[in-house]
């Protein structure tokens, strides 16, 4: 068996895995998010090891698993944060996750530095505060104290790696997104480190995705129910596992979109895709020698997680299904629109002053009109994300879905008809990273390819857009667009 988890922004979901991959039974154990005004978004990295180890040992528990069965743990981890560790490898402070946009000044002095574009070229990634490079250099200028007894950093995945086996390693996935990594040599890249005024040795050592980090402790096997030496496989980010869960692991396979807490859409490619205008960037794939292209909004499943938040009657139980459900079928939001910046903005347009904002707003909108709003303003977002990638060479036909919003026929319905193509329910959508993880560990320990990834996940559903609808949302969308435009210049001019 593999245990696969995955390290979300609202909870760890843990699954087990036959050797080939198939899944057997999932878990998933929440732990909460600090957000507060001036773009602060934090987590406590022990919630993090707390939730592996009641997940591992639940589903032992619940699915009559001898530890002996076990042959290997891997993990998938929300990206782009910083995890600062002191000397005895514990955190100095509470991780800054990818949602956190403090870090202005530290992109601008990166920039003044580089320079946009030549960065942009280096790191296959546009400079921004959503990165953990930016987020490391905020916590040096920011919190001396706290900086004075940093040694090492990390993103989420690398510290559960670090607590499983003892050993700090990274993947080139997780490096891609750290704003530190030249992606043409595959190393940290010393130009840019060399203007962060880092120094290299912060750094952990990259290895494959696919690489054994090692084998388990005693301490953490005692925690997690398991033997000491069971193979830890490296992992990678959540972006390009959920690739790999998706059944994308060629170019030929197409695209797929995460409908997760941030969304995002992304496909398999043999080389980097570099966007003139910079609008969308690269990862490295956890598939050795190959890249995902992705563009990804902040506040996807987060926008429609909030608005069912807020018009619950209990925010802790949003009725999440039930509205959306109100809001699809002949609801018409008469020029109503919802701009999706709740946590600022990355694809398209990377401002991370950009906030949330209904436009148009009249008197007799309901509820229902609100919340449909949300789903098209996220489907209209991403469709900027989309044009961006056809202007750059890409063939997008077809999207295949996946994350906990795939589960919504509504939702899946508004997508295929805001953006035209055909949109694709599959059988895995809130497993896909975890089962990406256990793909890439099934191949780490020589058990499978990551080919046998396409047959794991299957199409159940295909929403078919409507001719008339997409052309009326095709004018929509110019005006979604334009709203955004008018409004940029009031959030930039945001009292501090």
């Amino acid at each position: 068996m593999i245990i696969a988890h995955d390290l979300g922004t609202t909870g760890n979901k843990a699954s087990l895995h036959h050797d080939d991959g198939k899944l057997v039974a999932s878990v998933t154990v929440p732990y909460p998010a600090h957000f507060a005004a001036g773009g602060v978004a934090e987590q406590n990295p022990n919630d993090w090891w707390d939730a592996v180890v009641a997940a591992t040992r639940d589903l032992i528990a619940r699915t009559e698993t001898t530890p002996t069965e076990v042959a290997g743990l891997v993990v998938s981890g929300q990206m782009m944060g910083a995890v600062l560790l002191d000397g005895e490898g514990e955190p100095a402070r509470p991780a800054i996750i990818w949602a956190d946009t403090r870090s202005g000044a530290q992109q601008r002095e990166l920039e003044a530095a580089l320079g946009a574009e030549r960065a942009y070229g280096i790191l296959g990634h546009r400079l921004n505060p959503t990165y953990s490079i930016e987020k490391i250099m905020w916590v040096r200028d920011n919190e001396p104290g706290t900086w004075a007894r940093v040694r090492r950093v990390c993103v989420a995945k690398d510290f559960i790696v670090l607590r499983l086996t003892g050993r700090l390693a990274t993947d080139r996935s997780d490096a891609s997104g750290t704003n530190a990594y030249d992606q043409a040599a595959g190393t940290w890249s010393t130009e840019v480190l060399q203007a962060a005024r880092l120094d290299p040795s912060l750094f952990p050592e990259i290895l494959e995705s696919t690489s054994i980090a090692g084998a388990l402790t005693s301490t953490a096997a005692e925690a997690l129910g398991l033997h000491a030496g069971v193979r830890v496989v490296m992992g990678g980010g959540d972006g390009p596992m959920a690739a790999v869960g998706s059944g994308v692991v060629a170019p030929e396979d197409g695209a797929y979109v995460c409908l997760g807490t941030s969304s995002w859409i992304s496909f398999a490619a043999d080389a980097p895709l570099r966007d003139p205008k910079m609008r969308t960037f690269t990862f490295d794939n956890v598939v050795p020698g190959s890249f995902v292209p992705t563009a990804t909004m902040q506040a996807g499943g987060a926008s429609v997680q909030w608005i069912a938040e807020a018009l619950s009657a209990d925010p802790a139980r949003p009725e999440t299904s039930r509205l959306t459900s109100e809001a699809s079928a002949g609801v018409d939001t008469d020029d109503l629109y919802f701009l999706p910046y709740l946590l600022g903005e990355r694809s398209p347009m990377w401002d991370p002053d950009a906030r949330g904002a209904f436009v148009g707003l009249a008197r007799h909108h309901t509820r229902a009109h609100l919340v449909r709003a949300v789903l098209e303003g996220t489907a209209f977002n991403l469709l900027s994300c989309i044009q961006a990638f056809r202007e750059s060479g890409a063939v997008i036909d077809r999207i295949d879905a996946v994350g906990g919003g795939a589960q919504s026929d509504a939702y899946l319905s508004v997508l295929a008809d805001v953006w035209g193509v055909p949109v694709r329910r599959r059988t895995i959508v809130e497993e896909a990273n975890s089962l990406g993880a256990a793909v890439t560990a099934a191949v780490g320990l020589g058990l499978t390819e990551f080919s046998a990834a396409r047959a794991l996940s299957e199409v159940t559903a295909e929403f078919t857009p409507d001719a008339g609808r997409h052309a009326v949302y095709a004018k929509r969308h110019a005006r979604f667009a334009d709203a955004y435009t008018a409004l940029a210049p009031w959030f930039a001019a945001r009292p501090s």
